[in-house]
């Protein structure tokens, strides 16, 4: 066989491998479903919602983290720092409005909420993440709370230092709020907070240093961390909330006044005779200790308690005022003690009781309930 059959040969032996190779890959791809987004369809989709705050500021200095403008950046430019979220989920984000959140008040909150709740109905959503400022994030994520009515995962993220300071902390505390509202151990959990790697409840969480990465603090400790990409677990909250809640958002577009005062050496009736002239359904007071006003101020508060509600919390922020069964203090005096509630969420609570009832003992039950 001279050399150029040979060659023929070897040329028509490679092309009958080819054409095998290629039957054979055909029939592979046949059997395999595909999906030009394979590994995109395969993860949960995060909707972030971009509410304003540190986390979206920026200063003139790498060392503004007290003088920056706040709330100046878009949430999708925010995303855009954190490009690892991907790993974990299909994220995408909307702008529903850009505040500071010392601009924080119930409108904003209602609004918020309303349209968390209906993107927790849509199928294609699997958590929920809320970009917000540190200042009042304690109130809003404890409204949602008690009024979305989701097992989905929603997640607050938020930060102290703006996105153009050394050692920024929004970045990560962002990336560990995706990873918590993609994970299916976050359902069933209520509203949750996510700063500093870990992973706190709605309910029990404060900002407790005006300007410490590590601020947001919860008595009971956390519920949990976020390490290396994965939420971890370690217990639950007891009160009910979400979808265990009986405050509903879709039937809620206002809530009655209630007002907070602050006990001092010295207190007296200014501010309770000035809130209750402006309005107030009920008086929340901040007590000194275990939520103790002064003894001169008991028989006007008395002679209140027939006009308003007077709810009774500490200034200290965290502890139980419960008193025993015995102590009938409360009812000669017309108070209606919290449980654990600092005065700012015992604020709300009790406004959202008052969308339901007016009765002060129905209005007891619930502040002991949740």
């Amino acid at each position: 066989m001279n050399q150029k059959v040979l060659s023929n040969y070897a040329r028509c032996q490679g092309a009958v491998k080819q054409a095998a190779v290629g039957m054979t890959l055909a029939l592979i791809l046949s059997l395999v479903p595909f999906s030009a987004n394979a590994d995109t369809a395969e993860k949960p989709h995060v909707v972030v919602v971009g509410t304003g705050g540190t986390i979206a500021g920026s200063g003139t200095l790498a060392t503004d983290t007290s003088t920056y403008k706040t709330a100046s950046v878009a949430v999708d430019k925010i995303l855009e720092q954190v490009p690892e979220a991907a790993r974990f989920a299909n994220v995408t984000s909307e702008q529903l409005f850009q505040i500071g959140s010392k601009s924080m008040n119930e409108e904003y909150m209602i609004k918020l909420a309303k349209r968390v709740e209906a993107l927790s109905e849509d199928p294609s959503v699997d958590g929920i993440v809320v970009t917000h400022g540190t200042d009042t994030l304690e109130e809003t994520a404890y409204f949602l709370n008690l009024t979305v009515h989701t097992n989905k995962p929603i997640v607050f993220a938020a930060s102290m230092r703006p996105s153009t300071a050394i050692s920024a902390d929004g970045p990560l505390n962002l990336l560990d709020a995706v990873v918590i509202a993609a994970s299916p151990d976050a359902k069933d959990k209520g509203v949750l907070v996510s700063l500093n790697d870990e992973i706190h409840s709605a309910r029990d969480v404060s900002k407790t240093n005006s300007f410490k990465t590590d601020t947001f603090k919860s008595p009971y400790g956390p519920l949990g961390y976020v390490v290396e990409g994965k939420p971890f677990f370690y217990r639950n909250i007891a009160r009910p909330n979400t979808v265990n809640s009986q405050f509903d958002i879709k039937s809620i577009d206002k809530l009655p006044r209630v007002d907070i005062t602050y006990q001092y050496t010295n207190s007296d009736m200014t501010a309770f005779d000035a809130f209750v002239k402006a309005g107030a359904k009920a008086i929340v007071i901040a007590g000194t200790g275990n939520g103790n006003v002064s003894d001169a101020l008991l028989p006007d508060l008395q002679k209140l308690s027939s006009e308003t509600i007077l709810v009774r919390s500490s200034r200290t922020g965290t502890g139980s005022l419960y008193r025993g069964a015995s102590y009938d203090g409360d009812t000669k005096n017309g108070f209606i003690a919290v449980d654990d509630q600092p005065p700012v969420k015992a604020r709300l609570l009790t406004a959202l009781a008052l969308t339901q009832t007016n009765d002060p003992e129905a209005v007891r039950e619930i502040l002991n309930k949740y």
